[in-house]
């Protein structure tokens, strides 16, 4: 077994997710690189292994139990405890029909990946989480998670009305507590990450800041010391509200 402090990133293999792993292990750790298609995973690794980074892959599809399972057992296999575990994998399938006119295969479909993923995950690591005994979770969420700023007529984030996005990334605000409160004794602390407007595939490539720039706080909330915040959310300003 390693004694290197070991992280998982779930949607590791492009954007947010592979900005991420880099910068965490460019921090010194050893990154789990989680992707649900093997051939762009394994080549996302590849091209942080030519930069001499301690990356490694793992298949995991975060909308599907046995995938996740079996991700666990896979690590489960190779470690002892798991330092970092940041929830990344997100999709948006519609931006533009009316909350009144979705189809509820959408609106199912995004639960899956952006809410109901980080509990699976979650869930499956937290034997290995438990076992570092000062483990760090981040949920990637979104000013649109936030009840207060979509409700804000002066937020840029109330004239967005994406109705499974949005609803998702609020649930998941709210996962993101439930977690933080039950695992505060076992010193992990979860915290969930507005990255602000990063050009990804999410938003065709149309956001402000490059992945790297929107990395930078999840790496950070990542490597908090023993005194940093649990239970909250943050942008790149500090506490985000609820």
């Amino acid at each position: 077994m390693t004694h290197k402090r070991q992280a998982l990133v779930t949607g590791a293999n492009k954007g947010l997710g592979l900005a991420i792993a880099k910068g965490l292990a460019s921090a010194g750790l050893s990154v789990w690189m989680g992707a649900r298609d093997r051939s762009r995973g394994e080549e996302a690794v590849k091209s942080l292994r030519g930069e001499g980074l301690d990356v490694r892959f793992v298949e995991i599809d975060v909308a599907d139990d046995a995938s996740v399972r079996r991700a666990a057992e896979t690590v489960g296999h190779e470690l002892d405890a798991l330092h970092v575990l940041v929830n990344n994998a997100g999709i948006v399938l519609d931006l533009q029909t009316p909350p009144s006119e979705l189809g509820m295969d959408d609106v199912k479909a995004t639960y899956e990946v952006n809410a109901f993923g980080p509990i699976r995950v979650t869930q499956a690591f937290a034997p290995l989480l438990k076992a570092a005994d000062d483990a760090r979770i981040v949920n990637m969420s979104s000013g649109l998670g936030s009840l207060t700023l979509i409700t804000d007529p002066t937020s840029l984030f109330s004239t967005v009305n994406l109705l499974a996005y949005t609803s998702s990334k609020v649930a998941l605000n709210a996962v993101t507590v439930s977690f933080a409160k039950e695992l505060e004794p076992f010193e992990i602390k979860v915290n969930a990450v507005e990255p602000g407007n990063v050009r990804t595939d999410l938003n065709g490539n149309s956001g402000l800041l490059t992945p790297e720039e929107g990395a930078e706080l999840a790496i950070r909330m990542a490597l908090i010391d023993k005194d940093g915040p649990t239970g909250g959310f943050f942008g790149s300003h500090g506490r985000q509200p609820w």
